[in-house]
């Protein structure tokens, strides 16, 4: 029977006492608290309009030629949860409306604002001529690991994600001000855009909003 103190919290207790047995965590089971899932009304999920509205992160994506549409809607629903100023799409990246692309983005293309350029490189100058530090997320020769980047240093962020194969590419890389990368210690040392991007903006939303800054 659980204690009263262990309704309050949850205890584990390693036994090592039983002869021939395997060691094993015994949980008190009436010490864990009642859990639901939350109703799509109690997300308190802004509407369209309230998003317009609503304060955003002084963070632009671009997005440097990214070919596959799922991944794109997969960053418009990120850039949506953190509430992103917007998303630069450029070269080969497609722009919405999209079939493909709405898969993934599931209605965030219609509340994330975004423009498109033909070009990388003009995207770059015209948000560094707007005021935006230039933080390419790519492997390269002295790089920042990600938990080292501290995004409350800087004003305005403009992150620079590339292409699925080649990356973000060799001159926009040259005309960051910042490049930062995930460490990863496996073999393939190579991240889906879509997941590099949730981690970088998680990592920078974190940051601001503890700071204040959010």
């Amino acid at each position: 029977m659980c204690s009263e103190l262990d309704k309050v919290k949850i205890i584990c207790r390693y036994r090592t006492d039983e002869p021939d047995s395997v060691d094993n965590f015994y949980l008190c089971s009436k010490a864990i608290p009642d859990m639901r899932k939350l109703l799509n009304n109690e997300l308190n999920r802004l509407d369209q309009r309230g998003f317009k509205e609503a304060a955003k992160m002084q963070v632009a994506v671009i997005l440097d030629n990214i070919r596959s549409q799922h991944n794109i809607g997969s960053v418009f629903r990120t850039a949506d949860a953190f509430r992103i100023e917007r998303i630069i799409l450029c070269g080969i990246t497609a722009t919405p409306p999209n079939r493909e692309m709405q898969k993934t983005a599931l209605g965030a293309t219609e509340m994330v604002a975004w423009e498109y350029f033909g070009n990388t490189l003009q995207a770059v100058e015209q948000m560094r001529n707007a005021g935006y530090i230039i933080v390419a997320v790519e492997q390269a020769e002295g790089s920042l690991p990600l938990e080292n980047f501290d995004p409350c240093k800087f004003g305005k962020i403009a992150l620079v994600f590339g292409n699925e194969v080649h990356g973000v590419n060799e001159v926009i890389v040259k005309e960051a001000d910042e490049c930062i990368e995930i460490p990863q210690f496996g073999t393939k040392h190579s991240l889906n855009i879509s997941v590099t991007a949730g981690i970088v903006l998680w990592h920078v939303f974190q940051h601001l909003r503890e700071s204040d800054k959010f």
